[in-house]
């Protein structure tokens, strides 16, 4: 909202894109749209008024200022577009006093690349001027076709690609048999920006009973709350599906519609697993994945069950650092079909950002095809698979230099801890994930602090910059058995928690010893 600071961001990435390209903006299609939070349609009006002046041949943008991101990722593929412009900052809350994020998608309809990242970072520091043009702005809230100079912007129906995307991959009229069935949904929009969507697809398409759709109108502030798929910042959901007569399944999304969480009746199913029983039901349960799987990939942190799936198929599973980008390039090659992170995010080769809606819609189906309930369908991939014990712990609001300090220390300590004891194994690996792409072969340094031991247990480390204030350490744990015990996760877990409390002296450095969130 400061003078001239979106401009200069903006202007710098088309400048960035004409830089040695070639491109002629007046042939091109740029795409514009957001999660409807706080400055979200003031923000557009500037990017419409640049992209005229810019010379863009035409512009696409969401009625309302709405667009999901994995909507956004689908529209760019479907329509050729040049790129999008995507107004959200996720999971994080929105309003006056909170966040606001912008990014450029590119042509193959995802995060841009490093590369191109830098690209963008080098104009900012730079830059003499921005282009815009006197223009009262666009009617937001109507479809149809304006000029803006020699511009065409159309206001679209954000639903609709998005809509026809999933009816090519499932198979509506067996997901509106279950429904008719008498199965139960309750899908937690968050006041996010799938709310339009999730009412659309499942109340409309899939004729599921009104109600099915909780806090589904997308509002600036998210109603005040947290728009984090999670089993916090989603407890009235969580308390819902623990009640005596809840729902079959339950799911929530975050603001910008690429994160999932998945719940059965009193039964919460981890992103990994989510991930791993996805990838080992979708050619029998889902007609757009009924050739195969042409390989998985998953973030480093994510818990390694979709590696047991992978290896039962006969195909590859990758592992990369943390941001979807990277599944990018897999996806391009045609090397990887389905693909996710701990962070509640999966998502397919159909787009190429993680896709919430999409997530959920693979559970109704695999619950349409085995006629199993959701923690059947989990319990019969751990008789079959052996299970992951796993855990994401949270440190939120640290003191961003405290934790640099911190995690830089247990990064000089990594080349100690080879053959060492810890938690009741021995350490077979200590480093610092390095990840070089199988596509490209470029390298990426400094992914995550990793320490695997002996009997397949890990335990990973990353500072994160996607907070709202400070730093957020993440850290993971797994712990993987052959059989589907019911032993409790926390108590399977604990030595490798308080091991790394320990190694990373985080009471003592930072004041603390419990996690903000455990997920």
């Amino acid at each position: 909202m400061q003078p001239n600071y979106l401009e200069n961001f903006v202007q710098s990435v088309f400048d960035a894109l004409r830089e040695g390209s070639g491109i002629n903006f007046a042939l091109e299609m740029l795409v514009v749209g957001g999660d409807g939070r706080y400055y979200n349609r003031p923000a557009i009006q500037t990017i419409l008024r640049m992209a005229a002046a810019n010379g863009f041949g035409r512009v696409l943008v969401g009625r309302g200022g709405i667009l999901s991101t994995p909507a956004m990722s689908t529209v760019i593929r479907r329509k050729n577009a040049l790129g999008g412009l995507l107004l959200t900052a996720s999971h994080n809350p929105g309003g006056l006093e909170a966040d606001f994020g912008i990014k450029y998608n590119i042509r193959n309809g995802g995060p841009a690349p490093e590369a191109f990242t830098e690209q963008i970072y080098q104009h900012t520091l730079t830059i003499t001027h921005y282009l815009t043009c006197d223009h009262p702005g666009v009617d937001l809230d109507h479809e149809g076709t304006s000029v803006m100079g020699n511009t065409r912007v159309t206001v679209m129906d954000p639903l609709a690609d998005y809509t026809a995307v999933m009816e090519e991959l499932f198979d509506f009229d067996a997901l509106r048999a279950l429904f008719a069935s008498g199965f139960r949904v309750l899908f937690d929009g968050m006041h996010g920006v799938t709310g339009p969507y999730a009412r659309h697809i499942f109340e409309e398409c899939l004729r599921a009973p009104e109600g099915t759709v909780l806090r589904g109108t997308p509002l600036e502030d998210f109603g005040g709350h947290h728009p984090d798929p999670n089993l916090v910042h989603a407890a009235d959901l969580v308390r819902r599906m623990e009640a005596a007569n809840a729902p079959d399944l339950g799911a929530a999304c975050d603001g910008d519609g690429d994160r999932n969480m998945i719940l059965g009746r009193n039964f919460f199913v981890s992103p990994g697993d989510s991930l791993a029983i996805i990838a080992e039901h979708a050619a029998r349960c889902i007609p757009g994945y009924r050739d195969g799987l042409a390989g998985v990939a998953r973030s480093m942190p994510t818990s390694t069950a979709v590696d047991r799936v992978a290896r039962s198929l006969g195909i590859q599973c990758y592992e990369t650092p943390t941001g979807w980008k990277f599944f990018g390039n897999l996806m391009d090659a045609g090397i990887c079909t389905i693909c996710g992170e701990e962070s509640f995010g999966t998502g397919s080769n159909h787009a190429r950002e993680k896709d919430g809606l999409w997530a959920v819609l693979c559970w109704l189906s695999i619950v349409a095809e085995t006629r199993d309930s959701v923690a059947e369908v989990v319990w019969d991939h751990w008789q079959r698979f052996g299970r992951s014990y796993y855990q994401r712990h949270d440190f939120e609001a640290l003191d961003a230099a405290a934790a640099t300090e911190m995690v830089a220390a247990f990064r000089e300590k990594l080349a100690t801890l080879n053959g060492t004891r810890l938690a009741g194994s021995t350490v077979t690996l200590a480093d610092d994930f390095r990840h070089t792409d199988p596509v490209d072969g470029s390298v990426s340094e400094r992914q995550g602090l990793r320490l695997v031991l002996a009997d397949g247990s890990r335990i990973v480390c990353r500072l994160s910059g996607t907070g709202t204030e400070g730093a957020t350490l993440r850290l993971y744990f797994e712990r993987y058995c052959a059989d589907a015990g019911r032993a409790d996760v926390q108590a399977v877990l604990a030595p490798l928690v308080e091991s790394a409390l320990e190694l990373l002296e985080l009471r003592e450095r930072c004041g603390r010893d419990k996690p903000t969130v455990i997920t």
